[in-house]
C-alpha cells in the first residue's frame, strides 16, 4: 500500500516526465515530498506560480513534450490561472497540479480553498477533481493524453489533501477508453482531391503556416509542399521557425505588425492556404477585406477553428502532418510561376519615422544579434514592441526556436519562458528578449535562475515606457495619453548584479556589436541592458478597422 502522493509521481515517471516546476504549499506537501524521492523527476522550484506555468510552458515549447507545473490550493492554484490560460490560447500541452483542501472540506470556504476547477474550466481542454486515490493511475493516463492529442492543451488535475495522503495499492493503467474525445486525425479522400483541383487551378497560390505546422512536427512537409511547387510560405506569430527564414520562398510574419510583403501577398494571392492557425484579428485586420481575391482552403485539426473568423472554401479537419503526406502523394508536378517576385519593391518601402534619430535603433539591435546567434539557439520573448521587432527580423533557421505569447499576450512571460527551455536544453543558448516593462513582471524568475545556475542570456529593450501601449496611443487617442513612461526606474545593472549575473549596457551604437559577443560567449546568466529612444515605433502597422493593404509606414503616412 502507499501514499496517493507515490502513487501520482509513479505514474508521472511512467509519462517519461523528466522536471515540474512548482511552488510548495501546505495542501500540496504530501506531493512535493514524494518528488523529492523519486529518482526520474526534476523539481525546479520557482518564485511565483505563475512563472511555474510558463516555465512549463516554454519547456513543451522547445521540445515538443508535455509540460508540467504543480502549485498548493488557493492563492497558489489562482497564480497558475494566467499561464493557463496562456497554454489554452497557443494550444501547449500541459499538465497543471493543484493541491486541494482535504475532501470534506470542499465547499466551505476553508482556509486557501478555490474552486480551481471551476475557475479553469473555460480555458483547459478538461480538468478533473480527484476523488478517490484509486482513480488517479487512470486521470493521470487521460490527463497527458488529451493534453498532447488532438489540438494541445493544459489539462488541470486538483487533487485534495487527503487523496494525496490515502493509502493504496498502485495498478497501472495500460489503456484508455474515453469514447467522448476522438481526434479527426485522417483527411477526407474526396476533400483531398479538392485540395489537389484547387491547388492545379490556382495561380497565385499562398501557403500560411501556423503553430499547427509545429505542434504536428509537420515542417518537412510543409516544405517539400512549398519546394515542389514553388509556392511561397507566411506564418503566424505561432508558426515562425516552421520555414527556414532564409529560404527563398519565406516572406515572413504576416498580420496587424507583419511585413509588407507578406501582407500583400496576402492580398494578392487567388488561393490561401491556411495550415494550423485561428485567423484571429491580429492575423486578419478587417475580416471583410482579408485575401478578397483568394478562395481559402483551411486545414486544421480542431473543427471549432474553421469558419470561426473567416469563411472556409474548403474546410479539411486532420493532424497536418497527415493530411500533407495524403495532399503531397497526389501533388500535381507543374510549379507555379514566381507571381510574389512582383512584390519585391514592397522591401523598399521607405519606413518615415524617427528611423534617422541619432541613437541605437531597435531594428539594428536584432540585426546585431543575427549576427552573433547560432543556429540552434532558442529564443523567447515577452510582450510588445520588442516581441514585433524580434518577430519581424529575427534570421529563424528551425522550429521550437521562437517561442512568445502569441494569443493572450502575456507580460512577464519570457524569462519563465526561458527557464523552461534551458531546462529541457541545458546546452543549447536560450536569449530572452524582453522589455523594461516586461523585465519588471518577471525579475522574481532570476531567483530560479540563481538556485538553478541557468546560463540564460536576457536582453533588455529599455525605452522607459510602455512602448506599444504608447505607439497604439499615438494612432487611436490622438495624442492623449494616460501614464505610459516610468518616471523611474530599478537599476537593471545593480539588480543583475544582486542575482548574479554578468551585467552590460548599451547606450551607443558602436558598441553594440562589441557587447552582444561578450552577452552570447559568457558561460553564465548575463543581462544585458540597451537604451533607444520611446519615440519608434513598430512599422509596417495594420490598424484593426483596416486590410492587410491598407498599411501605415510612419506616423500619419499611409501606403
Amino acid at each position: 500500500m502507499e501514499p496517493g502522493a507515490e502513487i501520482l509521481v509513479k505514474c508521472l515517471e511512467k509519462e517519461g516526465v523528466e522536471v515540474i516546476f512548482g511552488y510548495p504549499g501546505g495542501a500540496a506537501l504530501e506531493i512535493f515530498d514524494a518528488l523529492h524521492q523519486s529518482p526520474q523527476i526534476k523539481t525546479v522550484l520557482v518564485r511565483q506560480e505563475q512563472g511555474a506555468a510558463h516555465a512549463a510552458s516554454g519547456y513543451a515549447r522547445a521540445s515538443g513534450k508535455t509540460g508540467v507545473c504543480l502549485a498548493t490550493s488557493g492563492p497558489g492554484a489562482t497564480n497558475l490561472i494566467t499561464g493557463v490560460a496562456t497554454a489554452y490560447m497557443d494550444s501547449i500541452p500541459m499538465v497543471v497540479i493543484t493541491g486541494q483542501v482535504s475532501s470534506g472540506m470542499v465547499g466551505t470556504d476553508a482556509f486557501q480553498e478555490v474552486d480551481i476547477t471551476g475557475i479553469s474550466d473555460p480555458i483547459t481542454k478538461h480538468n478533473y477533481l480527484v476523488k478517490e486515490v484509486s482513480q488517479l493511475p487512470r486521470i493521470v493516463k487521460e490527463a497527458f493524453y488529451i493534453a498532447g492529442s488532438g489540438r494541445p492543451g493544459p489539462v488541470l488535475l486538483d487533487i485534495p489533501k487527503d487523496v494525496s495522503a490515502s493509502l493504496a495499492e498502485f495498478k497501472e493503467c495500460k489503456s484508455l477508453d474515453l469514447r467522448g474525445y476522438k481526434p479527426n486525425l485522417v483527411g477526407h479522400k474526396g476533400q483531398i482531391k479538392q485540395v489537389i483541383q484547387l491547388i492545379k487551378e490556382a495561380q497565385r497560390p499562398l501557403v500560411c503556416a501556423g503553430g499547427g505546422v509545429i505542434s504536428a512536427q509537420a515542417e518537412e512537409e510543409l516544405l517539400y509542399l512549398a519546394e515542389k511547387l514553388h509556392i511561397p510560405v507566411v506564418n503566424t506569430l505561432m508558426g515562425l521557425g516552421s520555414i527556414p527564414r532564409e529560404h527563398p520562398l519565406s516572406l515572413g510574419m504576416l498580420g496587424a505588425y507583419g511585413l509588407a510583403k507578406a501582407n500583400l501577398a496576402v492580398q494578392s494571392c487567388d488561393l490561401f492556404i491556411a495550415l494550423g492557425m485561428r485567423f484571429d484579428d491580429r492575423v486578419t485586420g478587417n475580416v471583410q477585406k482579408f485575401a478578397p481575391q483568394a478562395k481559402i482552403m483551411h486545414i486544421d485539426i480542431d473543427s471549432a477553428e474553421i469558419g470561426k473568423n473567416v469563411w472556409a472554401d474548403l474546410p479539411l479537419v486532420g493532424d497536418l502532418k497527415i493530411v500533407l503526406n495524403q495532399i503531397l502523394e497526389c501533388l500535381p508536378k507543374e510549379k507555379k510561376e514566381s507571381w510574389w517576385l512582383a512584390l519585391e519593391n514592397v522591401e523598399k518601402v521607405e519606413i518615415k519615422s524617427v528611423e534617422k534619430e541619432e541613437g541605437i535603433i531597435p531594428s539594428q539591435i536584432i540585426a546585431a544579434l543575427n549576427d552573433v546567434l547560432p543556429a540552434e539557439a532558442i529564443i523567447t520573448t515577452d510582450v510588445g514592441q520588442h516581441q514585433m521587432w524580434a518577430a519581424q527580423g529575427l534570421n529563424l533557421q528551425k522550429p521550437r526556436t521562437f517561442i512568445s505569447s502569441g494569443g493572450l499576450g502575456t507580460m512577464g512571460y519570457g524569462i519563465p519562458a526561458g527557464i523552461g527551455a534551458q531546462e529541457a536544453f541545458p546546452k543549447r543558448p536560450v536569449v530572452v528578449i524582453t522589455g523594461d516593462g516586461s523585465f519588471q513582471m518577471g525579475i522574481p524568475e532570476l531567483g530560479t535562475c540563481l538556485e538553478e545556475e541557468l546560463p540564460l542570456k536576457i536582453i533588455i529593450f529599455n525605452n522607459q515606457a510602455l512602448g506599444m501601449v504608447k505607439q497604439l496611443q499615438d494612432h487611436y487617442c490622438e495624442g492623449r495619453h494616460v501614464s505610459v513612461h516610468f518616471k523611474k526606474l530599478p537599476k537593471f545593472q545593480d539588480l543583475a548584479r544582486a542575482y548574479g549575473a554578468l551585467s552590460l549596457r548599451v547606450e551607443k551604437q558602436e558598441e553594440l556589436s562589441e557587447k552582444l559577443e561578450k552577452f552570447i560567449q559568457h558561460p553564465g546568466l548575463v543581462i544585458l541592458e540597451v537604451l533607444f529612444s520611446s519615440h519608434h515605433n513598430v512599422y509596417p502597422m495594420v490598424l484593426n478597422a483596416q486590410g492587410l493593404d491598407e498599411m501605415i509606414y510612419g506616423r500619419n503616412l499611409t501606403r
